[in-house]
């Protein structure tokens, strides 16, 4: 029985390296070469922002004034807010911000993607569908370097239809939860999508900060895209029909990520739910694209939302019947045990690495102190350990669109100030620490 799981736990991870190990090599790619620059421009494009909110009055007017701060004419950039089922002050925020406001009241249709086609919707009833060269997507909580828009504009003047961009965070140094997903997204900006862009293949979107032309939308007669991971649906469809999503690794902008495990672990139960359902509704075709001319890129995104769930899924499971079945029979489970922490602490090592990799190479973009980020090197793996009783969970509860409340009051001049950003996101701690204890009081 022993040997029966050693089998099991060496099956699993050669699966996992042979599944990933192009990922070892876009490694050494994001390492040793530099990012894809795009050639500088006259040619200034008309864009829209599309902003979806759902009681975001405490950033989305921070957001709205990092757009007005671009370097880019102001004259070409409209910015319009949906806000989508909000009990709040977000449509007066947004308003007053200088945003087109829309608001949106419905409890059957719930999501992002409903709520972007019925902005698009709106607008182009307003301004008809060829107004705009382009359409940035965003969420309330993020903030655009000022050059944000300049860089992306260049990336669709040379002639990429759609375009995602580098992902960093305004609060990493708030606890362990936070810098976990940033190093997470810090991974798929620059070790994910900017070797795709390096190598020719193509990139994901990944939830917010990226540009659709005018053109694909129009084709797409709208935002139709309304799993729990919409962004990933709009991926697949879009790399299923050639279309080769680019990176621009000057474009950066930041987001709040959760500091609560309840927030988090419900927002990962939807991703994983949502994986498996655009597996679900495009597995056939990404598996027939294997053998087309898009077939690498079939291949990577299949990797990036199957896998990885199912095989650490079969790990466990296996280990624990085992587990089960020696106290059954009267075997020592011990050996079992061993094999399994063995495994457990062999993918920590790995995530370890990875982390530190990550820390290493994005040094410089990480908001928050030297300590603070080699401490979350080492909290790194915990964070991705998690995943697993979280995919575990997936396949057992409903998973559904809830928002995060977000309070990171931060503006984009913020954001060149370190120790003011760890002043603000101690100030959040603070007031969030106080609130729970006057509500226990009560």
């Amino acid at each position: 029985m022993v040997q029966a799981i050693e089998w099991i736990n060496f099956f699993v991870a050669l699966s996992f390296i042979v599944c990933y190990i192009y990922q070892i090599f876009y490694i050494f790619v994001a390492v040793f070469r530099t990012p894809v620059k795009f050639k500088k421009t006259d040619e200034r494009k008309r864009y829209a922002f599309l902003l979806a909110a759902r009681n975001e009055e405490s950033v989305i007017g921070n957001l709205i004034d990092s757009i007005k701060k671009q370097t880019y004419p102001q004259e070409l950039i409209d910015i319009y807010v949906v806000a989508d089922n909000c009990t709040d002050k977000t449509a007066l925020v947004a308003e007053q911000a200088g945003a087109y406001v829309y608001e949106r009241f419905n409890k059957e249709k719930v999501g992002k993607g409903y709520a972007l086609d019925y902005l698009y919707t709106h607008i182009t009833e307003m301004v008809g569908d060829e107004y705009y060269d382009g359409y940035f997507v965003f969420d309330a909580d993020n903030l655009l370097e000022k050059r944000y828009v300049a860089e992306m504009n260049k990336a669709l003047c040379a002639g990429h239809k759609i375009i995602t961009s580098y992902r960093n965070t305004k609060n990493f140094g708030a606890n362990w939860i936070s810098s976990g997903y940033a190093l997470w997204f810090m991974r798929e900006s620059k070790h994910l999508n900017n070797p795709r862009m390096i190598c020719g293949t193509s990139c994901a979107v990944s939830g917010t900060g990226y540009l659709v032309s005018s053109e694909i939308i129009r084709r797409n007669n709208g935002w139709h895209f309304y799993l729990l991971t919409e962004d990933i649906e709009f991926t697949i469809d879009s790399i299923l029909k050639n279309d080769k999503i680019a990176y621009c690794h000057a474009a950066k902008y930041y987001d709040e990520q959760p500091t609560d495990f309840k927030t988090a672990w419900n927002q990962r139960i939807r991703w994983t739910k949502g994986y498996l359902q655009v597996f679900r509704k495009y597995g056939k075709d990404l598996l027939k694209g294997l053998f087309g001319t898009n077939a690498f890129s079939c291949y990577d995104m299949t990797m990036n939302i199957v896998p990885a769930v199912v095989l650490s899924i079969v790990s466990v499971v296996a280990n624990v019947v085992t587990f089960i079945l020696s106290l059954i029979v009267g075997i020592p489970p011990w050996e079992i045990i061993l094999s399994f922490l063995q495994t457990i602490f062999n993918s920590m090592l790995l995530m370890w690495g990875m982390g530190l990799l990550i820390t290493i190479t994005e040094w410089k973009e990480i908001k928050c102190s030297a300590p603070k980020k080699w401490l979350y090197v080492l909290t790194f793996p915990l964070y991705t350990f998690t995943y697993i009783p979280i995919a575990i969970s997936a396949f057992f509860v409903k998973g559904q669109w809830k928002p995060i409340k977000h309070g990171v009051e931060m503006n984009i001049d913020d954001m060149s100030n370190k120790k003011r950003v760890e002043a603000k996101s101690k100030v959040k701690k603070e007031k969030k620490v106080k609130k729970e204890k006057k509500n226990r009081r009560k």
